[in-house]
């Protein structure tokens, strides 16, 4: 068995002192502690190899900040890191420090991470794009934590998910090739079957890629790929190797697999937008790149806000008396150099 972790009482009779004398080294006051006195506690302090229990100090000490905790399934994507930097902005002006996660689209890790902020003491929890809904909510729940859900989950939660109708964004990207356009023949790239893809955003593709067969008088190709840049330009090419015409638009279901789609139309040597029109969806930063993405994006602030008040309110109440009221945003289409406009 391990050896019992040293105390306070332990480091005052080793010195020949008081615990009241060792708690005022430690927290440098609120008295004076002469410097042979303090010597004698830092040599026992060393001699025991004692640490102070950070966790209980901070349970005594009135708290200025408080702690939230921050699920994300792959800091590296756009959007994700652009949710984190927006909450962490948030909530720090709200007096809120924000402890980041990234899930991997692990649901096994998720939990990790959960059981570590339950035991770190956050006042709350958000979660983008869950891979385990069913259980982060299960463990939240028992630990008596509020949580909300942005952007897309992996199982069910008896909760509002706060972000945009992925469906309508799907409907608005396809439609502007459409109407605007007057394209008849339209791939979309992106997988959201379990056979596709094992990790990654494939809900949130499936509804986009719905909202994308809604538009009529229009022949949607579904080009099958898991979630990746490599992913993306691979079976690009292969489609488009197989072509006798290449189609008039394409509509890549996500950010991350936009450069790479647009790079195997141009290695395929073809044009963008004159033979090959392309709209995808978030990427408000695409604009700096080759190209100016026409896309369909999220009003980021507004949808970060609202999950911070919705845990902030969860937090002053309880994880179940927050005043429910609707998640959901419109997207709205931003329109660059790679639509034809």
């Amino acid at each position: 068995m391990d050896a019992k972790r040293p105390t306070v009482a332990d480091v005052a009779r080793r010195a020949g002192t008081s615990t009241a004398v060792v708690s005022y080294v430690l927290n440098d006051g609120p008295r004076q502690v002469s410097d042979v006195l303090r010597a004698r506690v830092s040599q026992a302090m060393a001699e025991l190899n004692y640490r102070p229990d950070r966790r209980a100090q901070a349970l005594r000490r009135q708290r200025r900040w408080r702690q939230i905790g921050l699920l994300v399934p792959d800091l590296t994507m756009p959007l994700f890191a652009e949710f984190v930097g927006t909450i962490e902005r948030q909530a720090r002006a709200r007096d809120h420090l924000t402890i980041v996660a990234n899930t991997g689209y692990d649901p096994v890790r998720e939990v990790e991470f959960v059981s570590a902020f339950v035991e770190a003491g956050i006042d709350g929890l958000i979660v983008v794009g869950a891979s385990n809904a069913t259980g982060t909510a299960a463990m939240c729940a028992q630990a008596r934590i509020p949580v909300v859900w942005m952007h897309n989950v992996r199982g069910n939660v008896d909760a509002p998910i706060v972000g945009v109708d992925h469906v309508q964004a799907g409907e608005i990207a396809t439609r502007h090739l459409v109407e605007r356009h007057d394209c008849r023949d339209i791939a979309f790239v992106g997988g959201y079957t379990e056979a596709d893809v094992h990790h990654g955003d494939r809900e949130t593709v499936e509804q986009r890629y719905r909202g994308a067969i809604t538009v009529d008088e229009t022949e949607i190709v579904h080009i099958h790929t898991d979630l990746t840049a490599d992913g993306a330009y691979d079976a690009t090419r292969k489609f488009l190797d197989t072509c006798t015409v290449p189609p008039a638009g394409i509509v890549v279901g996500t950010y991350g697999q936009t450069s790479a789609t647009t790079r195997a139309v141009i290695d395929h040597g073809l044009r963008i937008p004159e033979d090959v029109k392309i709209v995808a969806f978030d990427g408000s930063q695409a604009k700096y790149g080759q190209f100016d993405m026409t896309s369909a994006q999220q009003p980021v602030e507004s949808i970060t806000q609202h999950a911070l008040e919705r845990m902030l309110t969860a937090t002053a109440v309880s994880p179940d008396t927050a005043e429910a009221h609707s998640a959901r945003w419109e997207p709205f289409l931003h329109v660059g150099n790679t639509c034809g406009c």
